[in-house]
C-alpha cells in the first residue's frame, strides 16, 4: 500500500543530528509513512549505514554530489513522494512520538486547511518556544511566532497562522505541487514563507497545531548567525515581497518594505556585517527582472481578495524591530 504521509528530510553535514531525528521517527505512533532522505552533498558521511540502522522505517535515500539547496532538494523529494501529505522535517528537528498522529488528527478535524504548522520547542532549552507558526508583516519580514517565549504560557491554542516553518510542517502534496513547490532561486531561507504566500494567494490556509511537538536545534548545519544565513535571508525576503504582494497592496506597503531594508542595512553595518547585507541587496536587485516575470504569473492566478489577504498579516510599523523587547517582556504577559 502507498504511504499516506511522505516525510522529506534534507541533510547537509548533519551527522550529529540525523540519528536522533530518525530514532524519533522510528517511535511514531502513526506508522503509514515513508521517509525520503536527500543528502545534499554532505562530506561527513551523514547517511552512511542508515538503511541498516533503521530497518523499521520505510527509508529511501537520495545522494547528491553537491549541495543543490534546500528548495531544490525538497522539490525533488516532493516529486519522489508517494503520500497524499508531505511532512517536511529538518535533520535537526526531533518530533515527539505522536507528532504525525496529532497532525493527521488536525487534518481530519479541519478539512478547510491545507497546510499545518507544528509547535517547535528549542531543543537545548525546551522550556522555551522555537516557534508556533510564522507571522508575516506587511513590510515583507517574517518571524516565528513566540520565539523565545516560555513554552508553558504561549502557543498553547490552535489557530490560523500565515505560514508554517518548514523545519516541521505538513502540506497537502497536491497543493504544494500546484503552486510549483519551493522557489529554487531562493536556494535556502525564506522559501517556506514564500510558498506559504503563494498557497494563500490560491486560497489555501494554514493551521497551527499545538499538540504536534518537535524539539528543534535551528540552523544546525550552517549556524543561525552565519554569513550564509544572513545573505539568503536579506536577499530572499525582497524577492518574496516583490513576487507575491498584490498590486493594490504593494503600493500601500512599499514604504514599510523600503524601511525594513534600510533599518537592517544600517543595523548590520554597525555590527561589521554590512558587506554581506550589501551583497544580498545588490544580488536581489540583479534578480529583480526575473522576480517581476514570476510576479506576473503568480498574480495572474490569484484567487483571494486583498482584504482577506491583509487580514492574515501583521501591521504594526515597529513590530518587527521590537521582537527582542517582547521576548524579554514575555514572562509578564498573559498566556496565549
Amino acid at each position: 500500500m502507498n504511504p499516506h504521509i511522505s516525510i522529506i528530510i534534507i541533510c547537509w553535514n548533519s551527522k550529529e543530528y540525523l540519528p536522533r531525528c530518525l530514532s524519533c521517527l522510528s517511535t511514531q505512533t502513526y506508522r503509514n509513512f515513508e521517509v525520503i532522505l536527500i543528502d545534499n552533498g554532505s562530506t561527513d558521511e551523514s547517511t552512511l549505514g542508515l538503511l541498516e540502522n533503521y530497518p523499521n522505517i520505510c527509508l529511501h535515500v537520495e545522494r547528491f554530489e553537491t549541495n543543490q539547496g534546500f528548495a531544490v532538494a525538497n522539490n525533488i523529494g516532493a516529486r519522489l513522494a508517494h503520500g497524499k501529505w508531505l511532512a517536511l522535517l529538518n535533520a535537526d528537528a526531533f518530533p515527539n512520538p505522536d507528532w504525525l498522529e496529532q497532525l493527521l488528527k488536525a487534518v481530519e478535524d479541519n478539512p478547510e486547511y491545507s497546510f499545518f504548522a507544528s509547535r517547535q520547542l528549542q531543543a537545548n532549552q525546551p522550556e522555551l518556544l522555537d516557534g508556533a507558526g510564522d507571522a508575516y508583516h506587511v513590510s515583507g519580514l517574517a518571524w516565528r511566532q513566540y520565539f523565545g517565549y516560555p513554552a508553558n504560557q504561549f502557543g498553547l491554542v490552535s489557530r490560523e497562522v500565515f505560514s508554517a516553518c518548514a523545519a516541521a510542517a505538513l502540506y497537502s502534496r497536491e497543493a504544494f505541487l500546484n503552486v510549483g513547490g519551493f522557489d529554487e532561486d531562493f536556494f535556502s531561507y525564506y522559501e517556506d514563507v514564500d510558498i506559504s504566500f503563494r498557497l494563500r494567494l490560491q486560497g489555501f490556509r494554514c493551521l497551527y497545531v499545538p499538540n504536534a511537538i518537535v524539539k528543534h536545534i535551528g540552523s544546525g548545519s550552517v549556524g543561525t548567525r552565519s554569513d550564509f544565513s544572513l545573505y539568503h535571508w536579506q536577499r530572499n525576503f525582497i524577492w518574496s515581497f516583490i513576487q507575491n504582494m498584490p498590486s493594490e497592496l504593494l503600493w500601500r506597503t512599499l514604504l514599510a518594505h523600503l524601511m525594513a531594508n534600510i533599518i537592517y542595512s544600517v543595523s548590520y553595518t554597525l555590527r561589521q556585517r554590512g558587506r554581506v547585507v550589501f551583497k544580498a541587496k545588490m544580488d536581489a536587485l540583479r534578480g529583480l527582472s526575473r522576480a517581476l516575470l514570476k510576479r506576473r504569473e503568480i498574480q495572474k492566478t490569484r484567487r483571494v481578495n486583498s482584504v482577506e489577504l491583509m487580514s492574515t498579516m501583521e501591521h504594526g510599523w515597529l513590530q518587527p524591530y521590537l521582537l527582542g523587547h517582547h521576548i524579554r517582556k514575555a514572562g509578564h504577559t498573559k498566556p496565549s
